[in-house]
């Protein structure tokens, strides 16, 4: 067995446990880093992420004229939450964001070389105006890979990089517990990884390799459960219809959740794992690296949503932008629990994005004047051709009939009605030709009303109709929900200690990112701000790190 001693053993480096090991060395105590992936690459979840965080006060906001305060975001967290009474602890982790985000995360960030796209972008607005108040959504230059890589950069640059020890390759299954305290943790080195070390060959016995690590405190950052597609559904929530039999997964398997089992074995408290942020339009990805890998949309606004038959679905029509859980609940709940989006070419290129990092190789590599360019173009048709070459989700045809018989190709049967269909199209198409005078659709007036804000202007179509000769071809979407990140998780007070049963401390025991909920075992609630998640892997990492080392 390889053993190790050490002041604070760090589990998992992603964005949470690189955050608390930065901090840890800002701090001058002495950590060790376990990346379990045996691929040997840090970063986690993060690496894939499109990198956006919600954040207020910033300067960016101050540029875009946005007045914003930590008393209204706390209200609007409040409002889009709706936290349960036993949610003491998240609610405490959602004023201390509201206080803080921008010390402790943007002022932190922009410290270390990060910077954010000039144009703050205003999502989950709320249905009905129980979201965000203004715009608060940032994106990160070079995206959730862009962040992770700057900061591993701070750590091996760092003036006290002799008291960090990163090991790659190791994963952990059980935390050592002697006399009610947590004293370190055991695990697996990677077979994959040992070849390497070893130029290629195996020595005897390599697969069997342990290590230990001895620590006086250990910090949990091993991620959610929403890549273990099994224990996503053993903790379905109803309110999103039935556990989906065909859930995409847009989380790594690696996400597996066994770190909390382990949590509760040594006596922690694991909570809410039924809040989960998924996603309702999730498409098969064209070049998958696991079972059911898809890929998360950032849907158009102006495309028809509609049911599996092909009926626009209502009578409050569904749009992207306002409500992230309301959608999951309507997709979840629908016979089938599949939708289609229809559209033409030019809503498509203008309007539809994918989350993550290399589906967004401007904001990736920090081409502002190819992102500028782009926006004032219409959109850049790149993603949109690949995905209609290469998905077998999304299809494409000059007329509307043409359309329905491929929609049914793709689904492999003949659910689609293309009266339907097409009859549901003209009616929407004729509403927008009565003129701004006659205009009587939901849709229509959100539209107008996301078009009011600038960069939303920039990223929305002026009201175009779906059957456009000038706008084709038409084109047709089937979309299934997504796993993407856990909101519960393992209990934690603002000092990412993680508490037993009881709702004490257990001695030795910090947590912090997904593992968490993000804080506290469900910082969000039941629906987030969206941009929290990787702002919270910094906030809570920090926190634990400041903790341990007497800082609080």
């Amino acid at each position: 067995m390889h053993t190790h001693k050490t002041e604070v053993v760090v589990i998992g480096a992603g964005l949470a446990g690189i955050a608390t090991a930065l901090e840890l060395l800002d701090l001058n105590v002495p950590v060790v880093l376990l990346d379990g992936s045996p691929e040997g690459k840090p970063g986690g979840q993060a690496n894939e992420a499109f990198g956006g965080m919600l954040l207020s006060d910033t300067r960016e906001q101050t540029r875009n004229k946005i007045k914003d305060s930590p008393e209204l975001l706390l209200a609007d967290w409040h409002n889009a939450a709706c936290f349960s009474d036993e949610d003491y602890w998240p609610k405490r982790w959602a004023e201390l964001y509201a206080e803080q985000n921008r010390p402790m995360i943007y002022d932190w960030l922009t410290q270390r070389g990060i910077r954010f796209f000039p144009s703050v972008q205003w999502v989950e607005r709320g249905l009905y105006g129980n979201g965000n108040s203004v715009p608060r959504y940032h994106i990160a230059w070079g995206c959730g890979r862009g962040v992770v890589q700057t900061l591993l950069q701070r750590l091996e640059a760092h003036p006290n990089r002799s008291r960090l020890t990163l090991l790659n390759g190791h994963r952990v299954n059980t935390l050592n517990l002697s006399d009610g305290k947590i004293t370190g943790c055991q695990g697996s080195i990677s077979n994959k990884l040992h070849k390497n070390q070893n130029h290629g060959s195996a020595s005897r016995g390599a697969e069997g390799i342990a290590f230990s690590v001895s620590a006086a405190h250990t910090v949990v950052c091993t991620g959610g459960i929403n890549g273990n597609l099994e224990k996503v559904r053993q903790h379905w929530d109803p309110c999103y219809g039935p556990a989906p039999e065909n859930l995409l997964s847009g989380s790594s398997p690696d996400a597996d959740g066994a770190m909390h089992d382990e949590i509760v074995n040594a006596g922690g408290r694991v909570i809410n794992l039924n809040q989960m942020w998924n996603y309702a339009a999730g498409i098969r990805h064209p070049e998958p690296a696991f079972a059911d890998h898809g890929l998360s949309l950032i849907p158009p606004r102006s495309a028809l949503w509609m049911d599996r038959h092909g009926r626009r679905i209502g009578p409050m029509p569904l749009i992207t932008g306002f409500d992230t859980h309301d959608l999951c609940k309507q997709i979840g709940n629908l016979p089938g629990q599949i939708s289609w989006q229809v559209m033409n070419y030019r809503i498509a290129v203008r309007e539809l994005a994918v989350s993550g990092t290399d589906t967004n190789p401007d904001f990736r590599d920090g081409k502002l004047l190819r992102v500028v360019w782009n926006t004032l173009r219409g959109g850049d048709p790149a993603l949109m051709d690949w995905l209609i070459e290469q998905c077998p989700d999304v299809v494409s045809a000059n007329t509307p009939e043409e359309l329905a018989a491929k929609m049914n190709q793709a689904a492999g049967n003949s659910d689609v009605h293309a009266e339907d269909m097409i009859r549901d199209i003209c009616a929407y198409d004729n509403n927008i030709a009565r003129g701004k005078k006659l205009h009587n659709d939901d849709q229509i007036r959100r539209l107008l009303q996301l078009r009011n804000w600038l960069p939303d202007r920039f990223r929305t179509c002026n009201l175009q109709p779906i059957i456009d000769s000038s706008a084709g071809p038409l084109i047709a979407i089937r979309e299934q929900l997504i796993s993407r990140k856990s909101m519960g998780g393992m209990q934690t007070d603002t000092r990412s200690r993680v508490l037993n049963q009881a709702g004490e401390a257990i001695p030795g025991l910090y947590a912090a990112g997904e593992a968490t909920g993000f804080g506290g075992g469900g910082i969000s609630g039941i629906r987030s701000l969206e941009g929290t998640f990787l702002s919270n892997c910094i906030l809570n990492g920090r926190r634990a790190a400041q903790g341990i080392a007497g800082q609080l």
